[in-house]
């Protein structure tokens, strides 16, 4: 079996969606009778950013976003002993409070879970093409890319 097709079992979740991120979709995307330990990130729009006052902001994305989310994914199976991995981003307008990304990773044992989560989260800001568009209250507005 070759790594990528092995990746593609592990890989069981991938959006980027307008639609409101649910949690439970995926913690139980990553369930696995192998996993000893599953890490879930959850990343929500903050009232702040560097002490400004953020109103609101808006995610977008390039349209090879989903295949540049699954490289980095791919990358996190082959480096760590990954049980099931998954990964939503939204993008379009989100509020204060609403769910930006959520991430999950299942492994063996929970150092090897906390590790490719942190990692799946950290290279996904890194490297996939999504950029955050945050409107202050003060009426500035500010763009930020995550690669």
């Amino acid at each position: 079996m070759s790594e990528v097709i092995a990746s593609e079992d592990v890989i069981r979740l991938i959006g980027v969606r307008e639609t409101p991120l649910s949690v439970d979709e995926v913690f139980n995307a990553v369930g696995d009778p192998g996993a000893g330990g599953t890490t879930v990130f959850v990343g929500t729009v903050r009232d702040s950013d560097h002490a400004r006052a953020v109103r609101r902001l808006s995610y977008s994305a390039h349209p090879t976003v989903e295949r540049e989310l699954r490289a980095v994914m791919e990358k996190v199976v082959s480096d760590y002993p990954v049980k099931a991995i998954a990964a939503v981003h939204r993008v379009g307008d989100l509020e204060i409070g609403d769910l930006a990304v959520v991430v999950a990773a299942s492994c063996p044992h929970r150092g090897e879970a906390f590790e490719a989560c942190r990692r799946l989260i950290d290279d996904l800001k890194a490297q996939v093409p999504i950029w955050k568009h945050q409107l202050f209250e003060d009426g500035g507005d500010e763009w930020v890319g995550a690669c």
